[in-house]
């Protein structure tokens, strides 16, 4: 993939990919795994929702294949450190894996359609290495989606720079409402659409998102990118990032992050 991710890979975004699991980020495909599968996650990153899969489908093989090197090969100590065997990482491009057609049982991506310039064209990979009948499984956040109070407009601003630069990168910032379209588009069949969410409203998960997106906004992509592309400077940076901090320290703060899921089936 040539696609240029708006997020990146620094701390405060791994930060955030770290805390993800199979319960908390792909509830909507657990009924449908059982052991012996093979399973293909792509855009692993740190590779804790792999890890959980992986558990999961034991004793079948789970790959995480992911764009950025140094990312894999974070997963591939993580795996070693937590004694999961049945696990493998790889640098790998999603518009053109590196397996057989018909390879997998089921392939998982998550937060993935969100970042790149052709979903299409990425599912239909997927559903070249899917076996007839295997399952395919994606789920995106819906950025327009988003509810936050208190209302503050420099978070109305955040949302309006994220918008800008992802459309600057050719993606599409609300992936999530469209993955139905999407899906069937790819080829695949019985596509079931469902949707949920994560809530950050007590202390702790208010303080732990603020932080997350207050470091994210100066010194991930996401920052980089918006002075990059003449959107925003250092000064408007840092101001939504006092902003963030803010909202994590009211007390009746509540932020709600929206997803679309859609499960289907390889013809």
């Amino acid at each position: 993939m040539n696609d240029r991710y708006t997020h990146g890979h620094h701390e405060s975004v791994l930060r955030s990919h770290r805390w993800r699991t199979a319960e908390n980020s792909a509830g909507y495909l657990l009924a449908h795994l059982e052991p012996g599968q093979q399973l293909l996650d792509v855009g692993c990153g740190p590779g804790t929702i792999t890890l959980d899969l992986a558990g999961r489908v034991a004793p079948g093989v789970v790959v995480g294949v992911d764009v950025d090197a140094d990312v894999i090969d974070q997963a591939s100590t993580e795996a070693v450190a937590a004694g999961v065997a049945n696990v493998r990482f790889l640098v790998g491009d999603g518009y053109a894996l590196d397996f057989g057609d018909g390879e997998f049982d089921v392939v998982h991506a998550h937060q993935v359609l969100q970042h790149v310039s052709d979903p299409v064209r990425a599912l239909t990979e997927m559903r070249r290495v899917l076996r007839p009948g295997g399952v395919l499984a994606v789920r995106d956040s819906d950025y327009h989606a988003f509810a936050w109070s208190p209302r503050d407009p420099l978070l109305d601003r955040w949302l309006e720079l994220y918008t800008a630069v992802t459309r600057r990168n050719g993606a599409e910032c609300d992936a999530g409402r469209f993955l139905k379209r999407w899906v069937a588009a790819a080829g695949f069949v019985d596509v079931a659409f469902s949707s949920s969410t994560w809530t950050y409203a007590s202390a702790e998960d208010r303080s732990w998102w603020g932080e997350v997106w207050a470091d994210r906004v100066r010194d991930s992509s996401y920052g980089v990118q918006a002075v990059e592309y003449g959107l925003s400077d250092a000064a408007e940076l840092a101001s939504i990032s006092d902003a963030w901090r803010r909202w994590s320290r009211a007390d009746d703060g509540v932020f709600i992050v929206v997803h679309g899921e859609a499960l289907a089936t390889a013809p």
